[in-house]
């Protein structure tokens, strides 16, 4: 009876299993056709359909790729006719932190190609530094070495709806939001900043932007930071990138190759297909492209300007205050007269740009447009950087960076430069016109570095200093051929002088280096233009008004070429400009007050006066051990480089003994100080002095005057010159018995820890040279004259101060030289 009850509940069970089965089964069989029919959507390769990674809630934005966000996702929809196209991507700094470059600034510039293979897409590097042709056989051995590596590699996630124009969708995302070196910080800030990684949870896509010819990312990266430059407390550095993205020409624009004795900003590369006996590195323009419209050609060989296929257009940023617009644009078109020596005309435009109503597509991020983009920003500076084709040099687009407190810069070199004979600047708040004036000759000068022009700091020298003095001849060609010079502001003319000019225009060399640059030569290109832009320089060579000056770094060497110097003699010019800052300082007070108002101004103005005293100590020290530089070519006749004059450097060391050594009281004014601060006279005067008696003991200086001596004889002013003089000068009370006066005893301790230094410690790094171009000239200090020359100048000193501190009648004063002994001794026989 159990067994049969038994068996029928286990009947029961396998039938309620069967039936289990039976009820359940056509769903699963339906689940089966489902993922079945899922699966038939998908491409042979196994690919999502579009609507299923592009969804109907995705944010679009068309444009060189289409982009797409999808919840947290980023795609771009790249058109396949884009596929292995040549794409500049540069990447600045948008946003910084404190300490950290500042917004703009970039950091890398690379060529990319989107590569296509199977279900991958490729992001690789394209580099142009090295190159042949590929009609020639060194060609391919040339590809070998330069094989071009893969930045990332994505999986096609679908494609394009369209069939016609077929589009890959890929995921960026990553690409954006990990630590991808060439979009994000380089190398050489996190090895100064120590950083250790990217933290991704603080790492972000804030957007992204499709142009016609550009895509443009903006994306947040957080980094941990051993030794971060501000918030140190958070142990990180947060900065906001921006990359664009942009489509190169498909066909380059012919180059023009450099030379040397023309300034310009340059693309390079190695070029292993030249018919040469080694590689070579050839250098082409950075400019934009401007041509001639093939049925105007004839009328321009004929000498009649004619318009370019396509103007050079800047627009004016919304966010310019208004009036400031009409001078920022005069600038821009100020440039007008040097295309027409290039044969142009209409070849430079500004625009306001549109409104929102206008155009409510309209953006500075769209590289079709280049902007004078207006930044809200406490630095005080402009800057005009570009980006060009490394293909050919050609300019696609600029962007003039226009900080607000660039007025403040404006106000402080015009004050201080021109206030003791014009009455215009004998304020702290310029009228409207007048600061106009000076942000539309700023704008020129930033405007020229995105034609393509480097500073020309050897422009000032070629006026006469006398002649900046003369009214008729200022008015007609400023203070300088070129306003690419830093020759900011008439501080030579004096006020019994006139209507003198304040401050460069365009001027002639600027026009010469924009027709030798942009002028079309037809039927010629590359190479071919070279015999006749020889000519256009020789026609000049010789001319100071058309000699370019390179900007020097890390010390000047050539005085003929610094920055903020006026005119063809450092000592007569700076004599003149102390004349007017003598003018100035006993009226700040005056012309700084206002009721109610505290002190700031004229502590901000009494900073300025010393910072342009100071340039002046500087301009004229460079010409003790100077050398100047004046680029040549075989087929011109006289050296390149020649040492300055023995009766220049004389006179270069007589004036910093009387103007600065010799205690500049004019600057002593105790009505300014008890308004401004409650110390630190002492330390000014010993912190200026000391820094031009540390730039006059350099040993790259003290190098040049030995080479000098040896190459010259007689004729040279030699280092035991300088080092006799230097000694006389600043220690002249111990050889005349007199009182020292505790200006003159810190300088005087000043030169001995000087000659310490000299006696004591090698010279620091030199960088390594780029071609001829050196910033300091080496020396191994050991092995040199210099050491017995310190060893036997402070042998000098020793024996006149044995032989006069007792006659001293002052006790400071004999303390001092007692102290000094001691201090001698100890350099020349130190205590091991």
């Amino acid at each position: 009876m159990i067994k049969k009850q038994s068996l029928r509940l286990l009947v029961l069970a396998l039938s309620l299993s069967v039936s289990g089965c039976a009820v359940f089964q056509p769903e699963k069989k339906s689940e089966s056709k489902t993922a079945s029919a899922e699966n038939s959507k998908k491409d042979k390769n196994g690919l999502k359909p579009y609507d299923k990674v592009i969804t109907k809630d995705a944010k679009s934005d068309k444009g060189l790729f289409t982009v797409h966000e999808v919840e947290d996702k980023n795609f771009y929809e790249i058109p396949d006719s884009l596929f292995n196209r040549e794409m500049l991507t540069v990447t600045r700094i948008a946003k910084t932190a404190n300490g950290i470059g500042f917004g703009g600034g970039k950091q890398n510039t690379q060529v990319h190609r989107w590569q296509k293979k199977g279900d991958k897409v490729l992001l690789r590097v394209v580099s142009y530094e090295v190159y042949a042709a590929d009609s020639l056989p060194v060609h391919e051995a040339v590809r070998n070495s330069n094989f071009e590596p893969i930045i990332q590699s994505f999986d096609v996630k679908t494609v394009g709806k369209d069939s016609i124009s077929k589009s890959t969708v890929i995921d960026v995302t990553d690409l954006y939001t990990k630590d991808v070196q060439a979009l994000g910080l380089p190398d050489g800030t996190r090895k100064r900043f120590k950083v250790s990684r990217l933290d991704e949870s603080r790492s972000y896509i804030d957007t992204i932007r499709s142009y016609p010819e550009n895509i443009e990312i903006r994306h947040v990266k957080t980094y941990n930071a051993g030794d971060p430059p501000s918030n140190s407390s958070t142990g990180s550095i947060s900065l906001e990138f921006s990359n664009s993205m942009i489509l190169l020409p498909e066909v380059p624009m012919e180059r023009r190759y450099f030379d040397e004795r023309v300034g310009w900003f340059t693309t390079e590369q190695t070029d292993y297909g030249l018919d040469a006996q080694k590689s070579e590195t050839v250098e082409y323009l950075d400019r934009w492209r401007l041509e001639v419209r093939e049925e105007d050609m004839e009328k321009f060989k004929n000498g009649e300007l004619v318009e370019p296929k396509e103007p050079i257009v800047y627009y004016i940023d919304r966010a310019t205050p208004e009036k400031w617009v009409p001078f920022i644009k005069q600038g821009i078109e100020d440039w007008q007269v040097a295309f027409e020596a290039a044969g142009f005309k209409n070849a430079i435009i500004a625009k306001d740009a549109p409104t929102v109503e206008e155009d409510p597509d309209w953006s500075p991020e769209d590289v079709r447009y280049s902007v004078v983009r207006y930044l809200a920003s406490p630095i005080p500076n402009a800057n005009g950087p570009h980006v060009s084709d490394p293909r050919s040099g050609e300019i696609l687009e600029s962007d003039i960076n226009w900080y607000h407190n660039v007025m403040t810069l404006l106000r402080n070199w015009f004050f201080v430069q021109t206030a003791a004979i014009n009455p215009e600047a004998q304020d702290v708040a310029f009228k409207d016109e007048v600061m106009g004036r000076l942000i539309r000759f700023v704008s020129s000068h930033e405007v020229g570095h995105t034609l393509g022009l480097p500073h020309n700091m050897g422009s000032s020298v070629a006026y006469p200093v006398e002649k900046l003095r003369d009214a008729e001849f200022t008015q007609e060609f400023g203070t300088a051929p070129s306003i690419m010079d830093y020759a900011r502001f008439n501080y030579v003319a004096q006020p019994e002088d006139g209507d003198v000019a304040l401050m460069p225009n365009i001027g002639p060399y600027d026009k010469y280096a924009i027709e030798w640059g942009y002028r079309p030569i037809p039927e010629k290109e590359g190479k071919e233009e070279k015999s006749i832009l020889d000519e256009w320089i020789l026609e000049h060579a010789g001319d100071p008004m058309y000699r370019f000056g390179s900007q020097q770094s890390g010390g000047v060497i050539d005085p003929s070429s610094q920055t903020e110097d006026l005119g063809d003699d450092a000592m007569l010019a700076s004599e003149y400009g102390i004349k007017n800052l003598k003018r100035i300082v006993p009226n700040l007070i005056e012309w700084t007050a206002e009721d109610g108002k505290d002190y700031d101004d004229l502590d901000d103005l009494y900073g300025q006066v010393l910072s342009q005293y100071n340039r002046y100590m500087g301009h004229v020290a460079a010409n003790i051990g100077g050398v100047y530089e004046y680029y040549k070519t075989y087929d011109q006749e006289g050296a390149v480089y020649f040492h300055v004059t023995e009766e220049k450097q004389r006179r270069a060391m007589d004036f910093l003994q009387e103007q600065l050594f010799e205690t500049p009281e004019w600057l002593i004014n105790q009505e300014i100080f008890n308004k401004i601060e409650f110390d630190g006279n002492l330390e000014r005067i010993r912190n200026m002095q000391q820094r031009t008696l540390n730039n006059i003991l350099d040993f790259g200086r003290m190098a040049r005057l030995m080479e000098n001596e040896e190459i010259n004889g007689k004729d040279a002013y030699t280092l035991l010159d300088m080092m006799t003089e230097l000694r006389e000068g600043i220690w002249s009370e111990v050889y005349s018995g007199k009182r020292i006066d505790r200006y003159r005893r810190n300088l005087q301790r000043a030169y001995i820890e000087r000659m310490e230094h000299l006696m004591n410690e090698e010279q620091d790094e030199v960088p390594a040279r780029w071609r001829r171009w050196v910033t300091r000239s080496e020396i191994n200090v050991s092995q040199s004259d210099i050491r017995p020359v310190v060893r036997g100048e402070l042998n000098a000193l020793e024996r006149q101060i044995k032989s006069s501190v007792y006659r001293s009648g002052d006790t400071l004063t004999r303390y001092h030289l007692q102290d000094i002994l001691k201090r001698i001794d100890l350099i020349l026989n130190p205590i091991n």
